[in-house]
């Protein structure tokens, strides 16, 4: 290890319940939309390109959909049938070889999709509100249309289908899995007040609207004997419908302080400073006294940035989702200070390999001793 890797706390292990990082570099969920056949399922590149990323602490994958019904975005893979279950062990089993550590991100579109992609039926969300977003549809970006209410009975085969996927990830080879509940997707179109004007036993109120997704973690907690499941959210998004402003972010506090009973793995949060503003650290701070647990977060960091927050005690890992796309060695590189690769913006979701398993790790510089 070189002199510029010491003394970073970004680089130093961490304990996830039983399981050991070797460094506190997580590699954040990101679409990269190369499951390009009818079946949605992983394909050797996948193993290629996770394996190439195996020196992160952790690697989460890619949102992957929970059902048939979940599914919200073009070429994105899914984990509810055997072939693609089947396929991402192959990816598991590439990643450990490389020494790697993996979590499966399980997802649902919820309102967020459209008829393209669910065979011409209209998306289901916790009300029959138009989320009104963009969606990258197989025949061009559309605006999202108003879906209908899941129904009391749908839910709760929603939370099975969770569960069925989440024991997919274990019969995988997955190291744990994260509950994709950022962004607008499903889960937090339950939390929103917005599009959750339910009066059943699913909204209506703070503790209400978190039902579905408590739920969801109390079926996929029981699938690991320790702690394996994280949960990714997402306090501040704005865009669409969602606007966080104060009422919201007091409904993710007492959800977060829920949370602290749930035996997670770790809490992944991802946030962007407003407008004007590059204060990543003021953000997390709210959270870091309210959730005792190990915190993960995302967005915007650089290594400098990341070192800071992990040496405050804001957070104890940070996860890194553009940096990893062209820099497959990025812990490498931040140990020894190399600069970091730009990923070409348009192979970004191209499907291929260009721009996905074709970036080069840097290498050791002259004079470099491991």
């Amino acid at each position: 290890m070189t002199a510029t890797a010491i003394g970073q706390p970004l680089l130093t292990p961490l304990s996830i319940g039983d399981l050991t990082l070797p460094n506190r570099v997580v590699m954040a969920p990101m679409t990269r939309a190369r499951a390009t056949n009818d079946e949605l399922t992983p394909t050797p590149a996948h193993a290629l390109y996770y394996a190439q990323r195996a020196g992160a602490g952790l690697l989460i994958t890619e949102g992957t959909w929970v059902s048939r019904q979940a599914v919200g975005a073009s070429n994105v893979p899914g984990i509810f049938t055997e072939p693609q279950t089947a396929a991402w062990a192959t990816v598991t089993e590439a990643v450990h070889q490389a020494g790697g550590r993996i979590f499966s991100q399980l997802g649902h579109a919820g309102a967020k999709s459209h008829p393209d992609h669910l065979g011409g039926a209209l998306p289901a969300g916790p009300s029959a509100i138009n989320p009104r977003e963009k969606r990258l549809t197989p025949t061009g970006l559309k605006d999202t249309i108003t879906p209908r209410e899941l129904t009391a009975a749908e839910i709760t085969q929603t939370v099975a289908d969770y569960r069925a996927a989440a024991g997919n990830a274990h019969r995988a080879g997955f190291d744990g899995i994260e509950i994709h509940a950022q962004g607008s997707h499903l889960i937090p179109q339950f939390l929103n007040p917005r599009l959750n004007q339910r009066t059943d036993a699913y909204g209506g109120s703070t503790t209400a609207r978190a039902r579905f997704l408590l739920e969801i973690l109390h079926t996929v907690t029981g699938i690991w004997d320790n702690p394996r499941v994280g949960v990714k959210l997402s306090p501040y998004w704005s865009g669409g419908t969602f606007t966080a402003d104060e009422d919201t972010l007091a409904a993710y506090d007492w959800l977060i302080g829920e949370l602290n009973s749930a035996d997670l793995a770790y809490l992944h949060l991802m946030g962007t400073p407003p407008a004007g503003s590059d204060d990543h650290l003021a953000l997390f701070s709210r959270y870091r006294t309210t959730y005792q647990g190990t915190l993960v977060i995302n967005v915007g960091f650089t290594r400098d940035r990341a070192n800071t927050a992990i040496e405050r005690g804001v957070a104890d890992a940070v996860s890194f989702g553009g940096p990893f796309i062209a820099n497959p060695d990025l812990v490498d590189r931040f140990a020894h200070g190399y600069p970091l690769a730009v990923a070409d913006a348009a192979t970004i979701y191209t499907g291929g390999p260009n721009g996905y398993t074709d970036y080069p790790a840097a290498g050791r510089w002259p004079g470099d001793r491991a």
